[in-house]
């Protein structure tokens, strides 16, 4: 147990389930470098659905990684192979014991017993030559078997003797003998990789083997061969369809594989001897491993090219491969439509795209696009095109016009053209209308802070733009290229070169290497130098232009292909070929005489010489081609006529095999009109002449030895067809019978390939047809079927060679990636590419799944794939559960899911259907499409063009028409391209690459961690590494795909686990890479001189800083995160995916928390440091500005290191005590009202005062959320209310507001603004209100004039009556005077009547309750504005009645001392407040006052009006204030004129300074009182309610309610809090945040809105004051603390009374 956990310190995740685990070093060799490296065994472990522990772990020993490792490597991750002094435990340390297990002298007997017994067994196989085996010959083989498995004695089986035995016992006819030599071979390679090659080798490459060994025998070896390589590469290729290859061709890959392996342990064992010998050997070992190298790169060269011949990959591309890939980035998201040959940035024709439509990248198929697009699109919407369609090009953009039901459906009006053009729906991207478009890279530049929840607030002022210079893609920068080195080929293209050298016969070869001399002045030229010279490529381009014309078929399409030729031969020279390839000059006439064969025509066809390198002009055959024969080899010029020589050699009764044999020869060389040949048997019926000929040509052919070495394998699907056809011919059938019976008589192994094409069904088939009437029919079948096993032995063969091939190829890039040599391997790219790219042939149904499942009536269940449109299935079920499951082969990708149906079913046919997707057919949770059938519909088109593989595809039939219960299915159709080994290669690349990135990122995380000065020199290993990759891909990979595939794995092997390394604190609490931007910090400005170290070093900070975050591996973001979820048909489930698109990476997790503590500290040092200073907000701010530069520096300016730059600094913020923090947030309120009250005085020095009050703001940002924001609310509320009363509001205000609205929970700065703002309102309506008492008292004094006129003429009977009622109206009208005699006692004054504006303050949102004295007009006003204050309270009475003017119940106005004035002082204007304005109109009548008097008279506080009193009798004052010892206080007297040298004229401010509030005095410690208790409230409220908690909602109204009531806390100490004792439900959810924050409080697991009690972690906080009055002494340890929440804005809309807390997000 203790091992296995020791065991498990060592694992290394390969995703998939998959972990890798050190299990046995193999070898040791001296790298590149000269340090040792050794080769270590990484068993591959596969882990159950339990998780990390349990049983579920399996031992799969055969899947296992190769890896050659450093000391530094092994001493990071394989711990267990280290020794107690820390050095590696070498191989020869651990078979040291075993070695010395048999003493010397049994040892040495047992040698002599060995050879006896070989020279025994020798002879006595010589002896039974051609008879039965005798008893004493096999006990000998026993007995030397059961000593080959001592591995001490398999030296002494390395007598070539022993190889003389095994050949002739695997010769021998016997099965006995030829077992019994498998079983000795096995025994001998049991011990080690390198015995077991070296035997297998040795017997492969022994003379004139295959002429030795005959079927049986070849297959002896073959089978040995496959049982030892099964367990070393374990790779599986199922679903994928191999070619059949004959065992000759299988003996000879794996004669080529042997000797590949071979050479690859004499390199591994010549780097251990390398650094094992003096330096005078050294020189010498040098030479032979250039030998070496140059010898397993030609043997590699040639086992992959033989391989790519037997998987006939080399005719499924005629022509030459693919240019280069374009070189962009591996490691970035590459654009579905960018261009080739630029990097994405670049590739984008247009910027402009939608924000609320979904692109077609995001739907499973074309169709479903096409659909959405159709439902979507309106008249007037811009769309763009994303497909070149016949005028219109990819990028286009227009107008959608219209549509209809024609074909193309869609009208659209194209700029580029000037006119409409009809085009398909699934060609289109919507941008919408013109407010739905956005600009790519605007759109982009804070899409991080959007999906992380970032506030808008927080995003800088300045746009962003892509970088596309220094560090835009920093790993692919180019390297200068060294002039001399492009003048010549670089190795890996001479040794390429070489190669076809090394493949021409011995007269051409001497050919071009005079060619070599000739150029390189007659230099005598041997193996050694012509590996190492330097050729120009004016020499390489006629070397390739002598080459063609001296290569066989087989190496000339070698050459084709390679990547020389395609650089430098002629058609890179011309661009394009200036005569035809021997190649396509072949296939040219084939398809000619195809369709010739098919139509019946003779076709008259002339060309030149020069399409034929064979030479000599192509002209017909005969005059006139009569015979079948003659017509298909017609147009084929020489090589056709070798067809018809080789017929007339044939035809004379007595043929010679001298004769035939140079027919053969070139067929072997050009094997093209022989494939044809055996290819024309699969045509049309009307050929019958044509098959009898050729099937006799062939029967003829097979009786010669050398015809057999032709590729007789390649066309034999033709015979099968043929075979399987139900309208061959009997005739024809029966001859092909014949011939194949022949064929396989002569080869058994292509009795094998018949197996292997299912030919024995095929002639079961034709018996059944022909009533057994066909002879040699039965006898051929038995044949076939007794090959069955060999069958199997032979596509195990391909696999284990094909899957050796792999992993040798991985062992190179892996050595390449190890030693940064370049891979000087002929066609490596070829091979690449053939493992990478697909194919473009479709399969169709039974071929794409494996079965077909049906809801019901499964014996039915055929006829959907019958192919017959009159059968059908037919459901029983209730309406909608009907469905039909595919179940897919692996890797089939669907391109089109076709659904059969009749109109003729009526009410059975489908009316909706439903295709879902999944991994299984529990998880079919993902909707593909939906499609709605029309009656007269016949083909239903489900799917189109999918761009993943679905395992399981189920089609739900939802409705049915007119109502109909069970449904009728007529057919099903699928196509499908062919499964590629694409899915093996990466799984397998991506295993390799993960763990070498893996184990070196561990390496260098153990440096990083021993020195963190080695984080310095990561920037150039990750950009080397990076950029080497880079390289490879652009050399070898063939697509994109493959590309990002492999940059992903790298950047998430590497650079992940890096990062998550050098971000994760230490013991200290420091990460390295913390550490290092706090030395970046700290030098900084050191760093301006750039010849100073601290540049260099900002200089590798910052493009190691850069190189981290300059990519994102994962898929590029989608808008789908902002967009909406389309309906009805285009709806998809599978929202997941989509959802998690745009989240950030580990790497950007980990480097944003790295630089918000990096920020944090600093922050907080500062804080520390600075507090108490006079300056502290300006510096604060420079700062906090110097870490934003820093940040844009080191990262860009990229959202999600902004925010981590804010909460960096709102961590420090909250680490403040209490006391502290309301002092750092009141010089901050303060700050800013000292700039905008300086920002009024206009010029230079006004603007100066906006650019700091600007920075302010951006630093006052961070408030918002945090609990100080309560705080920092209260202070700028004060100062915000004295600066509107005493200098009046401007715009300034509000751009502060709209820019800082956050930092204000309780918005009162707002609502204080609001207020103003109705006041304003008000006055207006006052001002009307006053003219219309005006005219109602003048039109009095109207009716009254006119009432005198007519009483003067009345009579005088009734004089006396009228005197008495005019008395008695004159007493009721003087008590109505009396009434308003107040508020019109200002009409009648005769002076110049003052304006008077009347500001209404509501006490809720402005602080004058206690800042201020209730004011008197009656006492302290003259009449003159007592008039205006009284019709202003009785229109405010009134007003109160109008519900447009004010809500809610009835308000009175209570006057206050608050406001200001303008008096008239001689030629100057007095700006004074309203007491000082009282004060001064109180001198008017008198010339002196005192001090006293006044305080008696006003009411107001000695320290009001000491304050107002101040400017006053200062020098631009206009009173004196003179200290007399009677009178407390002073007497004021107006100063007199003409002590002044010269009157004063202008504007005056007398105006009281502002008074700025202290954070430590009773001000501040009632806050904190206040805090504390609302804490204390909130612990008891949930302590009573248990584990079952409260909601946040009712939590807010149970504290207020227990605030306002008491018992807790105590009214009397309620009542000392004084301004502290006001409570709202801001400042109760602040304390919640707090106790969230310390664990006092908890959130319900899946019920974040319940809290309850959580035990907290104390922590002690500096003393402060005793929550309880009685007692003495500091307060508890409690420490309350604020969360920032980011989630959406709850209502607390069920606690009546309460304002809501949306503020906070």
């Amino acid at each position: 147990m203790v091992g296995e956990l020791r065991y498990r310190e060592f694992r290394v995740p390969l995703g998939s389930g998959l972990h890798a685990y050190p299990d046995e070093l193999i070898r040791q060799r001296v790298g590149h470098d000269g340090h040792p490296e050794y080769q270590i065994r990484w068993l591959i472990l596969r882990r159950g659905d339990d998780g990390e522990g349990g049983s579920s772990q399996v031992d799969c020993k055969a899947e296992h990684i190769l890896l050659w490792m450093s000391n530094d490597e092994i001493y990071a991750n394989c711990h267990k192979m280290l020794a107690e002094d820390g050095q590696v435990i070498g191989p020869s340390q651990e078979t040291a014991g075993e070695a010395g297990a048999l003493d010397k002298s049994v040892l040495g007997e047992m040698e002599t017993d060995v050879k006896s017994l070989i020279q025994r067994a020798l002879r006595q196989l010589e002896e039974c030559v051609g008879t039965i085996p005798p008893a004493p010959l096999l006990h000998t083989v026993h007995v030397l078997s059961a000593y080959a498995s001592i591995e001490p004695l398999t030296g002494v089986f390395k007598d070539p003797r022993v190889l003389d035995l095994l050949m002739h016992m695997l010769s021998s006819p016997d099965y006995q003998i030829r077992w019994s030599a498998g079983r000795m071979i096995q025994a001998l390679a049991s011990h080690d990789a390198g015995t077991r090659t070296q035997i297998l080798l040795s017997l492969s490459q022994q003379e004139a083997i295959e002429k030795q060994l005959d079927f049986d025998s070849r297959c002896a070896l073959l089978a040995l061969f496959a049982q030892a390589t099964l367990s070393e590469h374990p790779m599986s290729f199922e679903g994928i369809q191999l070619p059949q290859v004959p065992g000759r061709l299988l003996f000879s890959l794996v004669k080529r594989y042997l000797h590949v392996t071979s050479l690859l342990d004499q390199l591994n064992d010549s780097a251990t001897e390398l650094g094992a010998q003096n330096s005078s050997a050294t020189e010498e070992l040098s030479g032979e491993r250039g030998r070496l190298e140059l010898e397993f790169s030609m043997a590699m060269g040639t086992l992959i090219s033989e391989l790519v011949q037997a998987m006939r990959w080399d005719w499924a591309s005629s022509r030459p491969g693919p240019s280069a890939r374009s070189s962009c980035s591996i490691f970035q998201p590459q654009l579905a439509d960018a261009g080739p040959g630029l990097p994405p940035a670049q590739a984008q024709p247009s910027l402009r795209r939608s924000r609320r439509f979904r692109s077609r990248s995001e739907f499973a198929s074309g169709n479903t696009y096409a659909l959405y697009v159709r439902d979507t699109l309106q008249p007037g919407m811009r769309v763009r095109m994303l497909d070149d369609y016949e005028e219109i090009s990819v990028g286009d953009e227009g107008e959608f016009r219209q549509s209809n039901n024609g074909m193309p459906p869609v009208q659209v009006l194209w700029e580029s053209m000037g006119r409409t053009y009809w085009v398909h729906w699934h060609m289109l991207e919507i941008l919408g209308f013109e407010e739905d478009i956005e600009d790519v890279v605007e759109a982009n530049e804070y899409q991080g802070s959007v999906v992380s929840g970032a506030q808008p607030v927080a995003l800088p002022s300045w746009r962003w733009k892509p970088m596309t210079e220094l560090y835009a893609v920093p790993c692919v920068l180019p390297e200068d290229e060294d002039a001399e080195e492009s003048e010549h080929l670089n190795q890996a293209e001479w040794w390429e070169l070489i190669f076809f050298i090394k493949k021409l016969d011995g007269h051409d070869h001497q050919e071009v290497l005079q060619i070599l001399q000739e150029n390189l002045d007659g230099e005598i030229l041997d193996d050694e130098i012509l590996a190492e010279l330097a050729v120009p490529i004016e020499l390489a381009q006629d070397l390739l232009l002598a080459l063609p014309q001296r290569l066989d078929d087989s190496a000339l399409r070698d050459l084709l292909n390679c990547r020389i030729y395609r650089k430098y031969g002629p058609e890179a020279l011309a661009g394009q070929l200036a005569y035809p390839s021997p190649l396509e000059a072949q296939a040219q006439p084939q398809e000619s005489a195809d369709a010739s064969r098919v139509e019946g025509g003779v076709p008259n066809r002339q060309s030149s010489s020069a399409d034929w390198p064979l030479g000599g002009p192509k002209e017909p055959l005969t005059q006139g081609p009569n015979t079948p024969l003659q017509r298909l080899v017609e147009g084929y010029g020489p090589a056709g006529k070798i067809i018809l020589d080789l017929e007339q050699a044939l035809g004379s009764e007595a043929t010679q095999e001298g004769e035939v044999k140079p027919f053969l020869w070139r067929l072997r060389r050009q094997p093209q009109p022989f494939l044809t040949l055996m290819r024309s048997l699969n045509t049309p019926v009307a050929n019958k002449a044509l098959h009898l000929a050729v099937l006799r040509l062939l029967m003829r052919l097979v009786d010669f030895p050398e015809a057999l070495l032709l590729p007789w394998h390649e066309a034999m699907d033709a015979c099968v067809a043929c075979l399987r056809s139900p309208d061959t011919n009997r005739e024809v059938l029966q001859e092909l019978i014949f011939f194949l019976h022949r064929l396989a008589s002569a080869s058994r192994d292509y009795a094998v390939v018949l197996n292997q094409l299912g030919a024995r069904d095929a002639i079961s088939k034709a018996l059944e047809k022909h009533l057994g009437k066909l002879d040699l029919a039965q006898e051929l079948r038995d044949m076939v079927f007794k090959c069955e096993k060999h069958a199997h032995l032979y596509r195990k063969l391909t696999t284990n060679i094909l899957g050796g091939c792999i992993q040798m190829v991985l062992g190179q890039i892996e050595d390449h990636r190890r030693t940064h040599r370049p891979i000087n391997i002929p066609f490596f790219d070829v091979f690449l590419r053939y493992l990478c790219q697909g194919s473009s042939v479709e399969v169709k149904e039974d071929k794409c799944w494996e079965k077909v499942e049906v809801s019901s009536n499964p014996h039915r269940a055929s006829k959907l794939t019958d192919r017959n449109p009159k059968t059908y299935w037919e459901s029983n079920g209730s309406t909608g559960s009907h469905y039909i499951t595919l179940h897919m082969h692996q890797g089939v990708i669907i391109r089109q899911l076709t659904l059969l149906v009749a109109g003729e079913d009526s009410s059975y046919m489908p009316a909706r259907v439903v295709v879902f997707g999944g991994d299984s057919t529990s998880s079919l949770n993902t909707e593909l499409n939906s499609v709605n059938v029309m009656p007269s519909a016949s083909r239903v088109t489900l799917l189109e063009n999918l761009n993943r593989f679905w395992p399981v595809i189920q089609i739900r039939i939802k409705r049915c028409q007119q109502g109909g219960i069970d449904t009728r299915i007529r057919g099903l159709e699928v196509l499908g391209p062919k499964p590629t080994f694409w899915p093996v290669f990466r799984e397998q690349l991506c295993r390799h690459t993960r763990l070498f990135y893996m184990v070196r990122a561990q390496a260098w995380s153990q440096d990083i961690a021993e020195d963190r000065r080695s984080l310095l020199h990561l920037s150039s290993r990750l950009n080397g590494a990076l950029r080497q990759e880079q390289n490879f891909a652009n050399r070898f990979l063939p697509d994109n795909e493959a590309a990002q595939a492999l940059g992903k794995t790298c950047w998430e092997a590497l650079v992940s686990p890096l990062v998550q390394n050098i971000t994760s604190p230490d013991e200290d609490g420091i990460s390295p890479l913390g550490w290092l931007l706090d030395q970046y910090l700290e030098c900084r400005e050191a760093a301006h001189n750039p010849q100073s170290r601290a540049a260099a070093f900002s200089s590798r900070v910052r493009r190691l800083t850069h190189l981290l975050v300059h990519v994102e591996p994962c898929e590029a973001p989608s808008a789908v995160v902002t967009t909406l979820r389309p309906k009805g048909r285009n709806r998809s489930h599978d929202w997941s995916s989509l959802a998690t698109r745009g989240l950030p990476s580990s790497i950007m997790r980990n480097l944003t928390r790295c630089w918000q503590a990096v920020v944090e500290e600093q922050v907080n040092s500062f804080l520390t440091s600075h507090w108490r200073d006079d300056d502290f907000v300006p510096r604060y701010c420079e700062h906090f500005n110097n870490l934003q530069k820093s940040s844009s520096e080191l990262f860009g300016p990229r959202a999600a290191f902004l925010l981590a730059l804010q909460n960096g600094c709102a961590g420090a913020l909250l680490k403040l005590p209490f006391l502290k923090a309301a002092h750092v947030t009141e010089q901050f309120a303060q700050h800013i009202d000292q700039r905008i009250q300086g920002s009024r005085i206009g010029g230079a020095r006004g603007m100066e005062m906006l650019v700091q009050l600007q920075r302010c703001l951006e630093t006052v940002l961070i408030f918002s959320g945090l609990e100080i924001a309560t705080t920092f609310e209260h202070y700028y509320q004060h100062y915000m209310a004295d600066r509107l009363l005493s200098l009046g509001s401007s715009w300034l205000e509000g751009a502060v507001l709209e820019q800082i609205g956050p930092c204000f929970p309780n918005r009162l700065p707002q609502q204080m603004l609001r207020s103003l703002s109705t006041s304003e309102e008000l006055q207006r309506q006052f001002h009307v209100y006053q003219l219309q008492r005006l005219d109602q008292e003048l039109l009095k004094l109207e009716d009254t004039e006119k009432k005198i006129q007519v009483g003067c003429e009345a009579s005088g009977k009734g004089h006396k009556r009228e005197n008495e009622e005019e008395a008695g109206a004159a007493a009721a009208a003087d008590v109505t005077e009396e009434e308003e005699e107040e508020e019109n006692e200002d009409l009648y004054y005769e002076g110049a009547m003052p304006e008077v504006s009347v500001l209404v303050l509501s006490p809720r949102c402005w602080p004058t309750a206690s800042i201020c004295h209730t004011l008197n007009p009656k006492t302290c006003l003259p009449y003159y504005l007592r008039g205006t204050l009284n019709r202003y309270s009785n229109f405010y009475n009134k007003s109160q009645s109008y519900p447009a003017l004010e809500q809610g119940p009835h308000r009175r106005l209570q006057w206050t001392w608050l406001g200001r004035a303008e008096l008239q002082f001689g030629d100057q204007t007095l700006h004074v407040s309203t007491v000082q304005m009282w004060l001064l109109l109180y001198l008017n009548d008198l010339k002196a006052v005192s001090v006293e008097s006044l305080l008696a008279l006003s009411g107001l506080s000695p320290d009001m009006l000491n304050q107002a009193i101040g400017p006053l009798t200062s020098s631009r004052g206009p009173l004196d204030l003179h200290e007399q010892k009677d009178v407390p206080g002073g007497v004021l007297k107006i100063r007199d004129d003409s002590e002044e040298l010269r009157p004063r004229r202008g504007n005056v401010w007398l105006i009281p300074p502002q008074t700025y509030l202290k954070a430590e005095d009773e001000e501040g410690r009632n806050l904190e009182k206040r805090r504390n208790l609302l804490s204390c409230l909130i612990v008891r409220v949930l302590k009573a309610h248990g584990d079952e908690g409260l909601h946040i909602d009712q939590l807010v109204c149970l504290v207020l309610e227990a605030w306002q009531k008491g018992p807790c806390p105590p009214r009397g100490l309620v009542s000392s809090l004084g301004r502290g004792s006001a409570c709202s439900s801001t400042d109760v959810l602040s304390c919640i945040l707090h106790l969230l924050g310390k664990g006092t409080v908890r959130r319900h697991d899946g019920r974040p809105q319940m809290l309850s009690y959580a035990v907290p972690v104390t922590v002690m906080e500096p003393h402060t004051e005793s929550l309880n009055p009685g007692s003495s002494g500091p307060n508890p340890p409690l420490t309350f603390h604020t969360l920032q929440i980011r989630s959406r804005g709850v209502p607390y809309a069920s606690c009546t009374g309460t304002q809501s807390f949306s503020t906070f997000r």
